[in-house]
């Protein structure tokens, strides 16, 4: 899936925890109520998260904007979705609550607000690559995402990538949907805009056939926008990480650990089915194995 991409204003608004968003599902209490809690022991293992503990708060680089993912609710700035969950979830292991932050951040600048410790954490669909594992480590990978298809509602299914040849398809300037369109549908006519806004209204227009995205920005779009439909065909790997400190191996096995034990308890695709899968269709995906893919 698609390392996704939304602009969410300038740099470090913060944003604390309230109420619910119109349209997005609330982190339900059955959730954090069976949430684990680091012991004594789990926490001696990483001074990271002793510090996050001794602090009472995670301050963690997201999104606000980002529905089903990371979306602040207006009226009281509380955010909601897949990763605001988890943000949750590990706020309360390590402290005890769920007592975080989200600093709102743009994909320019993440990396900055893990160097300089504005943040603890980065938790916004944040794809693992090799040069970003050059400035920041990552836990994780936490989630899978690949490349979507969506089209008009009305038009018929387009199911792979190798169906996107002879037709016009939008994808957002320098993403990994227009990179993997080039690379694996080589005779569509591309068709790039500085941003997904500007794709949707070029498919909602007719001015084309296709808008390929991150599958995770597809069904959060699909939650406001009934034009369009998310079709069977995807393609491409793309896993997300949790950012932190480059080189803190001991909070990164600190991250992993917590990640395996939601996974095993079901926390983890239940997040998933309150979230993403209230609008993608199929079975609750298997979580990643922490530490599977290259710069993880």
């Amino acid at each position: 899936m698609l390392g996704a991409v939304i602009m969410v204003g300038a740099a470090a608004t913060a944003c604390s925890d309230g109420g619910a968003v119109p349209g997005v599902h609330n982190t339900s209490q059955s959730i954090l109520d069976k949430a684990p809690v680091a012991t004594d022991a789990d926490l001696e293992q990483s001074p990271t998260a002793q510090a996050i503990k001794k602090r009472g708060e995670l301050l963690i680089g997201g999104s606000l904007d980002t529905p089903l993912m990371s979306q602040a609710n207006p009226n009281t700035g509380e955010t909601e979705g897949f990763d605001a969950t988890l943000g949750k979830l590990l706020a309360k292991y390590i402290i005890g609550q769920p007592n975080k932050k989200i600093v709102n951040s743009i994909p320019q600048i993440r990396e900055t607000l893990i160097q300089n410790a504005t943040v603890d954490v980065v938790l916004q669909n944040y794809s693992i690559t090799l040069p970003r594992a050059e400035k920041v480590s990552f836990a994780g990978p936490y989630f899978i995402s690949n490349q979507a298809i969506a089209t008009l509602t009305e038009k018929p299914d387009i199911r792979g990538a190798d169906e996107l040849n002879g037709k016009t398809v939008f994808a957002a300037t320098n993403s990994t949907g227009a990179q993997k369109v080039k690379e694996l549908a080589p005779k569509a006519n591309l068709v790039t805009f500085g941003t997904d806004q500007e794709c949707v209204a070029a498919l909602e227009q007719g001015r084309g056939d296709a808008w390929v995205k991150d599958l995770t920005v597809v069904a959060g779009q699909l939650r406001l926008d009934k034009k369009i439909k998310l079709n069977t065909g995807s393609f491409g790997n793309d896993p997300y990480g949790i950012g932190i400190g480059r080189g803190d191996e001991s909070f990164k096995r600190f991250i992993n650990g917590w990640l395996k034990k939601i996974q095993a308890a079901g926390l983890w695709q239940q997040a998933y089915k309150e979230t993403l899968g209230t609008v993608i269709h199929g079975d609750v995906p298997a979580p990643p194995e922490p530490g599977s893919v290259p710069g993880s």
